[in-house]
C-alpha cells in the first residue's frame, strides 16, 4: 500500500518561512516524482512544485519561483518543500502526490496523494 503522509503546516507571518514533509512508504523503489499542490479557498487546485525521481530535476512554479524550493531525502523516504518569504496569497492547503509508476514530473499521473496540510499567511 503506497502511501504518502505529510506534516509541517501551521500559521505564520507575511515573510516568515516553513517547511512542509511528504514522507513515502510502500515503494518498491525511490523512483517516483513527488508533485506539490495547493488550493486556496474558492480557487482550484494548483501545481507548486515537483521534484523527478529519475534523474532529480525539480520544477517551481512561477507564482513561488525564488521563494519555495523543493529537496529529497531518499534515505528518509521523504520529499520537503521549503517556502521563504511567505504572503498572503500562499494561503492554501498544501498537498503532496504521486504516481508510483511514473518518475517523471511530467509522465506522473499523480493518482496517489497525501491527506493535505493547511498552511495559514497570516498577521
Amino acid at each position: 500500500q503506497v502511501q504518502l503522509v505529510q506534516s509541517g503546516g501551521g500559521l505564520v507571518q507575511p515573510g516568515g518561512s516553513l517547511r512542509l514533509s511528504c514522507a513515502a512508504s510502500g515503494f518498491t523503489s525511490d523512483a517516483y516524482a513527488i508533485g506539490w499542490f495547493r488550493q486556496a479557498p474558492g480557487k482550484e487546485r494548483e501545481g507548486v512544485s515537483c521534484i523527478s525521481g529519475s534523474d532529480g530535476k525539480s520544477y517551481i512554479a512561477n507564482s513561488v519561483k525564488g521563494r519555495f524550493t523543493v529537496s529529497r531525502d531518499n534515505a528518509k523516504s521523504t520529499t520537503y518543500l521549503h517556502m521563504n518569504n511567505l504572503k498572503l496569497e500562499d494561503t492554501a492547503v498544501y498537498y503532496c502526490a504521486t504516481d508510483p509508476d511514473g518518475s517523471g514530473c511530467l509522465e506522473a499521473a499523480y493518482d496517489v496523494w497525501g491527506q493535505g496540510t493547511p498552511v495559514t499567511v497570516s498577521s
